[in-house]
């Protein structure tokens, strides 16, 4: 067989290698998430990959076995072909010496395996992993036409594999469970590529976090609340109405922890302008308000709001008593953050370098994240930086 035979051999089994490189690093690769996408949108062929993907044995077997029966085939013509070719160089130049043959042999065996470690591994394994989902789909036809050519070497390799396993007691199932840490990881490392903006990254971290917060982060507390007394006169109510521009307002019987319901301003308003008396024992509507507790999250809560189709709630301890009251609003902007309310940058100043002013209303989570800081002792004891003062 000429030289140039044995090279075009050469060149097949690098084509052939480098495309059991290409699938198996596509196969392996590819994200379920982004397949379970790619079949909605009706690929049946990611519906094929997610399937080998339940029994990577078989996959891999088929690829071990096609790339390992290939490099040895490779390094046989190899050798064949390279060595005599290169002796017959090495002895025009050098003449007849007894290290010819042991340095033809040497530069075959570099020369073929140098080819096949960039043409028919890295390279292909490099393209597989830019785009892992694509190349799974292209090549997921021909992996299992191989599968069916190789099923009983494969079956027979994967058995031993898996008995293997067994036997060390090594667990090798495929599990594919999305945590919030795997989230969390996805989302900090699409800021650090500029794919996402800081505040879409707070964003998505505020709404996690909905489901281990309580309702207290959020709410207005007790002393910051203005009441409504159902003994208060039209001026007393007036004057509140005005110092206090809220849409609607909290009533209760004489004290703070005898509520029973609230108002709403407009109400209020229509009667001013409609020179009609204001009372809030006969006139006002007073509407029944929302009673929730204090340990409600604020997932929790917006489902309550979503089930009672009420925005505003009264929020009670286990005594009964009233700790405070939170709206959809109030909601909206623990998650937004900075998007909505330049409020945290008031409650929190940098007077100098090892000087902050702190409001003591702050949520906790807002000073951590400020001041760049993991943990807090005991903080599941607390919301507000008064609260850990």
């Amino acid at each position: 067989m000429s030289l140039f035979q044995n090279l075009l051999i050469i060149a097949s089994l690098i084509v052939v290698s480098a495309f059991f490189s290409f699938a198996e690093i596509g196969l392996a690769s590819a994200r379920r998430i982004r397949l379970l996408q790619m079949v909605e949108a009706g690929d049946l062929r990611a519906q094929r990959v997610l399937a080998l993907q339940e029994q990577p044995g078989i996959f891999f077997t088929v690829v071990q076995v096609a790339l390992n029966a290939i490099a040895i085939m490779g390094g046989i013509v190899g050798e064949q072909a390279l060595s005599p070719h290169l002796a017959g160089q090495l002895h025009a130049l050098f003449g007849p010496a007894g290290w010819i043959d042991q340095a033809s042999f040497l530069l075959s065996f570099l020369l073929v395996t140098s080819l096949f470690i960039v043409f028919a591994d890295l390279m292909p394994k490099r393209l597989a992993m830019t785009w892992p989902e694509q190349v799974a789909v292209m090549v997921v036809k021909p992996i299992g036409l191989s599968l069916m050519l190789l099923k009983p070497v494969v079956l027979m390799y994967d058995g031993i594999a898996t008995g293997l396993f067994r036997l060390l007691g090594i667990q090798i199932t495929r599990e594919d469970h999305i945590t919030f840490d795997d989230v969390s990881a996805m989302v900090d490392a699409g800021t650090a590529s500029g794919a996402l903006h800081k505040q879409e990254q707070h964003l998505i971290e505020n709404v996690f976090e909905l489901d281990t917060r309580t309702v207290t982060f959020a709410m207005t507390p007790r002393e910051s609340v203005v009441f409504l007394r159902l003994q208060d006169d039209e001026s007393v109510l007036k004057a509140k109405i005005s110092d206090h521009p809220h849409s609607r307002f909290v009533v209760c019987d004489d004290h703070v922890d005898a509520v029973v319901g609230f108002v709403e301003s407009k109400d209020i308003l229509k009667r001013t302008l409609n020179q009609q008396a204001i009372s809030l024992n006969r006139e006002l509507v007073v509407k029944n308000i929302l009673a929730i507790p204090d340990s409600l999250t604020l997932s929790e809560l917006l489902e309550r709001f979503k089930v009672t189709n009420q925005d505003l709630a009264l929020i009670l301890n286990e005594y009964a008593l009233v700790v405070g009251i939170v709206t959809l609003n109030d909601v909206m902007k623990t998650l937004m953050g900075d998007l909505v309310s330049s409020f945290i940058e008031e409650l929190i100043v940098k007077r100098d370098d090892r000087s902050w002013l702190v409001d003591g209303a702050t949520p906790v989570e807002d000073v951590k994240r400020a001041l760049d800081i993991e943990e807090l002792p005991h903080e599941d004891n607390y919301q507000t930086i008064a609260g850990f003062m």
